[in-house]
């Protein structure tokens, strides 16, 4: 009995170490993997993760700073492949910062290069919606650059090729050949009348020349002629002056003299007045005269008592 208790015992004590001994390995690897780690992900569309594998390097500046955790194909998402790289924690990773694929040429083996956004740029730690990780952005390498400018230099090459093949077809060539036999021929032209073409193009000084000559004339009598109009010019703002002085004269003599023949017109017409009005009284006494020298008895004899006046009694 007391060695079966014995057995008991020590079995239970190893199974509490060995049980200690795996909680504490858990602890270990947990506080590291949040203490020593941050991790982010990193969607390649474009480039091909050939050599790559779970533990590659994840270099910055080509020093490691963390390796693969792990990757998977995502679906409904082009065929991306989502890469989990876990960082050292002390390396800043900051926004805009782009990973690409870089391959050892010789051994073929891959690893992951981020270049870092800027240094004055904040730190990446923005989560996306569906996303466990901050997501790095996928970039390009020099040699996948190199060999899109290649595969473009190829392309432009082969459209030059089809276009000079275009250019030299037989109906072109034809027409090459007779536009050369043209030339040719009008050079054998132009080499049999060259004393001609001497005459014609010294022709061709004298006129230039007769030209500046005219042209200088021109300037010159351009020159008199401005003169003219400016002299003509002043001329003219002179009498124009002279005749703005004699209208203004023009102008005060007329209401002088329209002042004079409105006093002139109110006088008459008050003279007038008095004339009309003396008039009057003569023919009023014109009138009386006449009426009693119309009845001689009257003057004779005295007015009748019919023709007594108001107030007018016989003796």
């Amino acid at each position: 009995m007391e060695t079966e208790g014995r057995y008991t015992l020590v079995g239970t004590l190893v199974l509490a170490v060995i049980a200690l001994m795996a909680l504490a390995i858990v602890w270990l690897v947990g506080a590291a993997d949040q203490i020593a780690y941050q991790t982010y992900t990193i969607y390649f569309k474009q480039q091909s993760l050939d050599g790559l594998a779970v533990g590659s390097p994840v270099k910055m500046r080509g020093i490691k700073v963390g390796v693969v955790d792990s990757y998977r194909f995502v679906q409904g998402d082009d065929e991306a492949v989502s890469v989990i790289a876990r960082i050292d924690e002390g390396v800043p990773v900051h926004t805009g910062a782009a990973a690409y694929i870089k391959r050892n040429l010789v051994t073929g083996i891959a690893a992951v290069e981020i270049n870092n956004g800027p240094s004055d740029s904040a730190l990446l730690s923005e989560l996306p919606r569906d996303g466990r990780y901050p997501v790095i952005a996928e970039g390009s390498s020099d040699l996948d650059k190199v060999a899109t400018a290649i595969s473009r230099l190829a392309l432009n090459g082969a459209q030059v090729l089809e276009k000079m093949n275009t250019l030299l077809s037989e109906d072109n060539q034809h027409a090459i050949s007779q536009t050369l036999a043209n030339l040719n021929e009008l050079s054998g032209h132009l080499a049999a009348n060259k004393q001609g073409l001497d005459a014609v193009v010294q022709g061709i000084r004298d006129a230039t020349d007769e030209f500046r000559f005219a042209g200088a004339s021109i300037g010159q009598a351009a020159t008199r002629a401005e003169g003219s109009i400016v002299g003509v010019g002043n001329s003219a703002e002179d009498a124009l002056k002279e005749a703005r002085v004699a209208m203004e004269k023009l102008q005060r003599d007329a209401s002088l003299i329209s002042g004079q023949i409105q006093q002139l017109t109110e006088t008459g017409t008050l003279e007038m007045t008095n004339v009309s009005r003396d008039v009057r009284t003569s023919a009023d006494v014109l009138t009386t005269a006449g009426q009693r020298l119309s009845n001689p008895r009257t003057i004779l004899f005295g007015p009748g008592q019919q023709q007594l006046g108001p107030g007018e009694k016989l003796p």
